[in-house]
């Protein structure tokens, strides 16, 4: 109600009210588009804290993963208490089948990141795949992972089981695997 009179009080008197009131219709659509450039910062400043969780929540998750691995390769003891294993095999075995299973939920995780492409993927399988163990493994649970990506319903897991697969295809077309006894050389 007093703001006329404020205006009228410190505007020069010779401004045209008309031409003041055409310029605040510009500023005030100058506005509405800074207004539009912050919502979007803040939209993705949201969606970037967001990523940033589910990077965070994955990590915690690998770390606790990895402690309970850990303990069981410390402890044969402990092996009764996961899952029985899908295979024939000693305790020694098996804590190298799980190990195996670490490094492909270590790659699934980075993968899942985006921090692992398709070919650096098959790089890293096409290595893992000439020892005998890792194909055990992937003999052994190669079913159940492709089950629980089905079951996940997410493509990337999805993708991920079928490179797997191929490499390992891959690999036992060309010929028997490295059995672990001829990984490193005796000295005598």
């Amino acid at each position: 109600m007093i703001t006329p009179f404020l205006l009228q009080a410190v505007a020069p008197s010779n401004k045209d009210w008309e031409q003041l009131s055409n310029i605040s219709q510009s500023y005030g659509a100058l506005s509405v588009l800074f207004s539009a450039a912050a919502l979007i910062g803040v939209v993705a400043s949201l969606f970037h804290q967001s990523r940033q969780t589910d990077i965070a929540l994955e990590q915690a998750i690998r770390a606790s993963h990895q402690n309970v691995i850990g303990m069981l390769l410390n402890d044969p003891a402990l092996l009764a208490g996961g899952e029985p294993p899908l295979m024939e095999v000693t305790q020694q075995e098996m804590k190298q089948v799980i190990l195996a299973n670490l490094f492909m939920s270590n790659w699934l995780a980075t993968y899942r990141l985006n921090r692992l492409t398709d070919d650096a993927l098959r790089v890293l399988l096409s290595g893992h795949f000439r020892g005998e163990i890792p194909r055990r493994h992937w003999e052994g649970a190669g079913e159940q992972w492709r089950q629980l990506a089905t079951a996940s319903k997410a493509r990337k897991e999805v993708r991920f089981v079928s490179i797997v697969e191929e490499e390992y295809r891959n690999a036992v077309s060309q010929g028997p695997a490295i059995p672990p006894s001829s990984y490193f050389s005796v000295n005598t």
